[in-house]
């Protein structure tokens, strides 16, 4: 498309040269009379203003009127009245237009009666002067002034869709903010103030616990609880200002797993790390994504079967990194099957949690954006496993 554009002007202006050139040797059946070269200078000259006439008409003009007055070279007329009305656009400019061509229409008039013969007879009738005044100037005149009109209603229309676009997005971009400001006051109106409450009695607990025991669970409740709060500040922060985010924390990673497990041993849970293979730096988002599978996964065990016996296994292969989490019956019950849906095994008569429904499918997505797999469901000896495969090479 580029090379077309650019070679527009040139093929115009070959055209202009090769049609000029015909016309002013008879193609009308009118015979200047003059000596050869003068029809081929105005023909060159008739050229080269056409393959200018993107950039300036005017030239172009000048050199048809001369050279139709003169040898009845009509081409440059045609293309300069052409270009006249795709760039004229006030009423005074196309009259003065019209009162020149009516000025050249005169000059061709004389120079027929002049010249006599058939000359005169092409261009000195009043039929014939008015017919080739027309189609030399008038008809051309008007289709560049209905070009230019359908050019300007495209204009108007692109730039009307391109304004109708801008405001749809800045309508949607302002209904996205007003939604998540209307989430980020409910989150911190209903699950910030939960949250305190729980870290609140948390602290009383502690206080107040006669057992060392019941004091150090409360310990640990509390500060899950405050984690929990910064980590919704956090939130919270990104959700009202999602031009400028809240500066965050360092993500946890696999740095950051034994702590994650000794808060699940303090709760009950007794936990056992395998590391496979030989443990080597690898790219945060890997990293945080097992973290965030073991997390999970014991998060699953706290609620569907809590006490039961737990093994992660964090196995650092070839070209992937490979987390296991899997429970075993707790304390010799039956074969439970701690599904995520599954009412809890461990403790009969505990109230069960409440849970969104969505973590193994939001951790699954986690998983498989990176390129990687995760496999969930029942262990051959019982209890429940959770299997992510995630490649090292993930973006």
């Amino acid at each position: 498309m580029r090379v077309n554009r650019q070679m527009t002007p040139l093929l115009l202006g070959v055209a202009v040269f090769t049609v000029s050139l015909g016309s002013a040797s008879g193609g009308l059946g009118v015979v200047s009379g003059l000596p050869f070269p003068l029809p081929l200078a105005a023909a060159t000259a008739a050229g080269a203003a056409a393959w200018w006439a993107r950039r300036s008409w005017w030239p172009l003009a000048l050199v048809g009127a001369a050279a139709y007055v003169a040898l009845v070279m009509w081409p440059p007329l045609v293309v300069a009245s052409y270009h006249a009305g795709t760039r004229l656009r006030r009423t005074r400019d196309i009259a003065l237009y019209l009162g020149a061509a009516g000025a050249v229409l005169a000059a061709s008039v004389g120079a027929g009666r002049l010249a006599g013969g058939t000359r005169e007879l092409a261009t000195a009738t009043a039929a014939n002067a008015v017919l080739m005044i027309v189609a030399a100037m008038v008809l051309p005149l008007v289709y560049g002034l209905w070009i230019r009109s359908r050019r300007d209603v495209l204009a108007a229309a692109r730039e009307r869709a391109d304004r109708l676009e801008r405001e749809q997005v800045l309508r949607a971009e302002q209904a996205r903010d007003q939604e998540r400001a209307r989430i980020a006051r409910e989150m911190h109106d209903v699950v910030a103030h939960r949250v305190s409450l729980m870290v609140l009695h948390a602290g009383a607990l502690e206080l107040g616990a006669r057992d060392e025991r019941t004091a150090g669970t409360a310990a640990v409740i509390g500060g899950i609880g405050r984690e929990a709060l910064a980590n919704l500040r956090e939130v919270l922060g990104v959700l009202r200002s999602p031009g400028q985010p809240a500066p965050l924390a360092p993500q946890p990673t696999l740095a950051d797993l034994d702590r994650l497990l000794d808060q699940s041993r303090a709760l009950g849970i007794p936990v056992t790390r395998h590391d496979h293979g030989e443990p080597r730096p690898l790219r945060s988002t890997v990293e945080r994504t097992a973290y965030r599978v073991v997390q999970e996964a014991l998060t699953n065990v706290h609620k569907h079967a809590a006490g039961a016996p737990t093994d992660v296994h964090v196995r650092f292969l070839a070209g992937e990194l490979r987390v296991e989490v899997s429970n075993r019956p707790a304390r010799g019950d039956a074969v439970p099957d701690a599904a995520p849906d599954a009412a809890p095994d461990a403790v009969p008569d505990a109230v069960p949690l409440p849970g969104s429904g969505w973590g193994l499918a939001g951790l699954r997505e986690r998983v498989e954006l990176l390129g990687g797999t995760l496999r969930t469901g029942p262990c051959d000896g019982g209890g429940f496993g959770v299997v992510a495969e995630i490649p090292l090479e993930a973006a």
